[in-house]
């Protein structure tokens, strides 16, 4: 008998250290595949919510075991049983503890569940490909549209730089003006001015530079108009072809009132469960369009292939279309975007662990953690890829605006040798320095004839 007891306390003892040993027990934690919050590696899973959650745990210090949900969904009401399907009815069902996901706060789910404060914000939009969607013409001016704005700006300043680098050339050039006191110069400013233009529209405008210098000028300058208007008629081309489009579709209006293209978003989800129950009348007609056609997917990534195949526009959030948009190049989202909302992370009624995730992420928030998250997963393999039919920025340019620039200095580096030379083949004969023969030169070629007139005329007088 006391033997029995003997053991009887043994075994009491061993579970009481066995249970004030083990710890606080690992969490439950829901997920679902989507890219770029939660993606498999192998056997390991990674992605924006798994870096959030391995941030939030270490805050609160917790563990926890991650799985994905059973049926594939967020979580929505059936309507055959009143039932939650998804995450949300694996936390009601206490098979999760937490929901972490892209799960968007609706006032239907904050009555079964308590949702954190939201760790991203969004709204609806849609994508469709580029080539299903008309552009606007651009008016009476879309003639204008090759070049950017910068662009344009910089090529009126080359042509302004270029003529009067033109003029100065041609006024420090004794080839193109050998007597500044009896002849007048071909080249002022505003036959400059004529001849860059003329140029530029391939036409020519006599009298042409005679000087090397002028004609180093000259050359250059041709060749910079050459591949201006090259880069210009391609581009031209390019958004005329681009015009051919099929509809006009800038909003959620646009869509609900054309019947060209097909449109749904993920059957059963928050972003259709928005247009179910709003009552804007064309979002009405959205959701009786996707109900009538069937129109609506099973997920992201049907939606996103039946957008690549072309005549569908898919509906989603904002955020996830423009991580989608950024790597399918041949895409485009919506500028449009409606139902502004929040994801957040779900946990059961009553829980006071959602309260401190909360803390937790407006914390992350306020440090910058989250926008370094955001930063290392909304990446993209379009980007620095312009559209072919983008107006062209001066930076694509700036091969030749520097050719440009070293030419013109070329040039006016060429006129001076020529002014010189001359000069010191005039000091030798005036036996004067060259110095002083080039200074007399250079104030005949830049003062007015009607200043060596005026400043004439007294001498003639005393004569």
């Amino acid at each position: 008998m006391r033997v029995a007891e003997g053991l009887t306390v043994c075994v009491t003892a061993l579970l009481l250290v066995t249970v004030c040993t083990a710890g606080p027990q690992a969490l439950s934690v829901a997920t679902i595949k989507q890219d770029p919050y939660t993606m498999t590696q192998g056997s390991q899973m990674e992605g924006f919510c798994i870096d959030l959650l391995s941030a939030l745990s270490k805050r609160l210090e917790f563990k926890y075991n991650l799985h994905l949900v059973k049926d594939g969904k967020y979580g929505s009401v059936q309507p055959e049983t009143g039932q939650w399907s998804g995450m949300i009815g694996e936390v009601i069902r206490g098979e999760a503890d937490l929901a972490v996901a892209p799960l968007t706060i609706t006032a239907l789910r904050e009555r079964v569940v308590d949702m954190t404060t939201p760790f991203m914000q969004t709204g609806i939009s849609f994508i469709l490909r580029k080539d299903m969607v008309r552009k606007d013409e651009g008016g009476y001016f879309h003639f204008l549209c090759p070049f950017s704005t910068e662009a344009w700006v910089g090529i009126l300043a080359a042509y302004l730089v270029t003529a009067l680098s033109m003029c100065i050339a041609a006024r420090l050039s004794p080839c193109e003006w050998a007597q500044p006191q009896e002849e007048d110069n071909s080249f002022t400013l505003l036959h400059s001015l004529w001849y860059a233009v003329a140029a530029f529209t391939l036409q020519g405008a006599g009298p042409h530079p005679k000087s090397l210098s002028g004609r180093v000028i000259s050359a250059i300058w041709w060749l910079f108009t050459a591949v201006v208007l090259a880069s210009y008629f391609a581009n031209l081309s390019a958004m005329l072809h681009s015009n051919t489009k099929h509809v006009d579709l800038e909003c959620f209006e646009d869509l609900a009132n054309q019947d060209v293209i097909d449109y749904g978003s993920i059957g059963s989800g928050s972003t259709f469960y928005f247009f179910k129950y709003s009552d804007n009348p064309a979002y009405r007609r959205i959701y009786e369009h996707m109900e009538r056609k069937k129109s609506y997917v099973s997920s992201m990534e049907e939606g996103i292939r039946r957008a690549l195949e072309g005549n569908y526009a898919f509906i989603g959030e904002s955020v996830s279309l423009d991580l989608t948009a950024a790597r399918h190049c041949n895409l485009t989202r919506s500028q449009a975007v409606v139902g502004m909302r929040g994801y957040g992370i779900a946990g059961p009624l009553g829980s006071p662990l959602v309260k401190n995730l909360t803390i937790a992420i407006l914390e992350m928030s306020e440090s910058g953690r989250m926008d370094i998250l955001l930063r290392k997963w909304w990446t993209s393999s379009c980007w620095g890829e312009g559209d072919t039919d983008s107006p062209l920025k001066p930076h694509t340019l700036k091969g030749m605006f520097l050719v440009l620039a070293l030419g013109l200095a070329l040039g006016l580096l060429l006129a001076l040798l020529e002014l010189a030379s001359k000069s010191q083949s005039s000091a030798k004969d005036q036996k004067k320095s060259c110095c002083t023969v080039l200074s007399n030169e250079l104030g005949q070629r830049f003062r007015g004839r009607g200043e060596e007139q005026s400043s004439e005329s007294p001498e003639k007088g005393k004569v």
